[in-house]
């Protein structure tokens, strides 16, 4: 499943993150990929361990914290802290799949990467290319999103970055390990979640225990057979 969560961040918050990305020094990109990676990426990141990346990562995290949308289609278990990228004129990244286990940095744990997430940071007028391309069931499928919406596809896509040929491209990039492991379960416990939404919003509020409550039932029954944590 590939689906936008729009307004993650606002219009205050995106000058006050272009303000401060576009003063700072960055790295090349390829320190932190791997050997496949490293021969096909072509852009500018912040180190993993870097104070400012930290500290707009926990703006964004506090930010999905309380996004409804995001919680019902990631079923987020664990979330790594959001690293951030710069793309320049001819800078590119090329087909690759994302690594299926990242270490936290600093830590002893690791997380499993289920789903990937972009969060677009720059007005996309503001540079040409840099399109994110993703390859899912439905096909290739090309990503440029308003700054401070996300995409979140499956982290088993294989998926590239279009050269840039004019402006920057500013993002976050992240993983998140879901509750539910396959993607397929949780696009049905997505489908059947906003269904209920549905139902409970055309079933009277004197309908309790109704037709909404059984279908939150399988609902959590599902959740319950499927989920690890």
């Amino acid at each position: 499943m590939l689906i936008t969560i729009p307004a993650v961040l606002n219009q205050d918050q995106l000058q006050e993150f272009r303000r401060e990305l576009t003063a700072v020094e960055w790295s090349d990109g390829r320190g932190s990929a791997g050997y496949l990676a490293q021969q096909v990426k072509r852009n500018l990141q912040l180190p993993d361990e870097h104070p400012l990346g930290r500290k707009l990562g926990e703006v964004i995290l506090r930010a999905l914290h309380g996004n409804q949308l995001f919680t019902a289609v990631a079923l987020p278990y664990k979330i790594l802290p959001p690293l951030f990228n710069c793309y320049q004129p001819g800078q590119t990244y090329g087909r690759h799949v994302d690594g299926a286990i990242r270490p936290v940095t600093g830590t002893p744990h690791r997380v499993r990467t289920d789903l990937s997430a972009t969060l677009f940071l720059s007005d996309p007028a503001s540079y040409d290319g840099g399109e994110l391309v993703i390859n899912d069931t439905f096909g290739e499928r090309t990503v440029k999103l308003a700054a401070g919406d996300m995409v979140l596809y499956p982290g088993t896509s294989v998926h590239h970055v279009r050269p840039i040929t004019q402006g920057t491209r500013l993002a976050s990039f992240f993983w998140i390990q879901s509750m539910v492991r396959e993607d397929h379960k949780r696009t049905l416990l997505f489908e059947l979640d906003r269904a209920i939404q549905q139902v409970s919003a055309m079933t009277s509020a004197n309908a309790a225990g109704g037709p909404a409550t059984d279908l939150s039932g399988v609902y959590h029954n599902l959740l319950r057979l499927w989920a690890e944590v």
